[in-house]
């Protein structure tokens, strides 16, 4: 299990999961800090240059995910984790890759509130580098707090929050152990394991009276996502399809599935890549677009989108698998594609 502590930058996480390590058998501290650190000396500084933060590097969420995974194979147990992540989409990446190491997270957010926050990083003292590098903290951590202002709606819906405002960090702790033992904060992704070689996959394209495309946004993943999933052994790639349509969005397909695309993905490590099939699934009836149903455990949402839309949801692979299976439709005939482009 991991507990994941989050909270703005100066809520007092650290402080609180140390003494977390007192009330919780079994645990150690998993600081994602550390891997940032590390990068910091391992990249070159001109990849560094090209990001605020080091958590917008993939390479630092594929570290975390993959640290963790590791650390808890080596000292099982539980993992203390104090980080604050106040991106939806690295929660999804990171918590979702978690999940599929079949990793329990709970999340808990330590909330202050403002006025206590930024007294609490005004009185920040200086590090061992002196007098200015902690200005510099205290500056950077105030700057920050509009983000995590902005991010509180995700954040408190995700996590269970403590209210830390007049807690010792010990008093907050044992609010977090408790709540833990109760089974708040359980992260409620369900991800299928992680693959260990090159899957086919089978996405759904269902239309409206527009015909605008159904995208669907989900909990475990950055990035919007057409229906459909990987195609479990022994399976039909278009039953595949069906099933997943049924369990994702409670819609039973009754007509056939029209082939639009072969798409094979070259692996990029992590992932293996393999076949991505797209099927026509029809236009879907108004009726039916007002009974979709969302397993809250793995998709957040779903809308009807233009191509032009699209662009702005998917990312830059399955956009133009999308794009291409758009073609397909119109002409009629099915394409053959590699890495999301006619093959030659």
């Amino acid at each position: 299990m991991i507990i994941w502590v989050n909270g703005a930058f100066g809520a007092g996480k650290s402080s609180a999961a140390r003494e977390l390590l007192d009330l919780i058998p079994d645990s150690t501290l998993y600081d994602p800090e550390a891997v940032g650190d590390c990068l910091r000396r391992l990249l070159p500084a001109k990849r560094l240059e090209e990001v605020t933060d080091y958590q917008e590097l993939p390479i630092w969420r594929r570290l975390v995910i993959e640290g963790a995974a590791a650390l808890l194979h080596e000292v099982g147990g539980v993992l203390v984790t104090p980080m604050t992540v106040l991106r939806q989409e690295h929660r999804d990446e990171i918590f979702g890759g978690l999940a599929a190491r079949g990793i329990d997270v709970r999340h808990v957010l330590l909330e202050p509130g403002e006025t206590i926050l930024r007294g609490r990083i005004a009185a920040r003292g200086a590090d061992q580098d002196g007098l200015n590098a902690a200005d510099a903290g205290r500056r950077w951590a105030l700057d920050r707090i509009a983000d995590y202002q902005a991010a509180l709606p995700w954040l408190s819906a995700d996590a269970y929050t403590v209210a830390t405002g007049g807690l010792t960090p010990r008093e907050t702790a044992s609010r977090v152990a408790e709540a833990v033992g109760r089974g708040e904060g359980a992260c409620g992704i369900v991800q299928t394991p992680e693959p260990r070689t090159e899957t086919v996959a089978a996405g759904v394209l269902l239309f409206d009276d527009a015909d605008r495309v159904l995208l669907v946004d989900p909990t475990y993943k950055p990035g919007w996502e057409f229906p459909g999933g990987i195609v479990e052994h022994g399976e039909s790639p278009t039953r595949a399809g069906r099933r997943e349509v049924a369990e994702e969005l409670g819609l039973e397909l009754g007509g056939g599935l029209e082939l639009l695309v072969v798409d094979w993905e070259p692996p990029q490590p992590p992932a293996h890549g393999g076949i991505r099939l797209l099927f026509d699934g029809g236009r879907m009836p108004v009726a039916d677009i007002g009974r979709l149903l969302l397993p809250q455990s793995e998709l957040r949402g779903w809308r009807f989108v233009t191509e032009e839309e699209a662009a702005g949801l998917l990312p830059p692979v399955r956009l133009d698998r999308l794009r291409w299976a758009l073609r397909a439709r119109e002409q009629g005939r099915p394409l053959h594609l590699e890495a999301g482009h006619p093959a030659e």
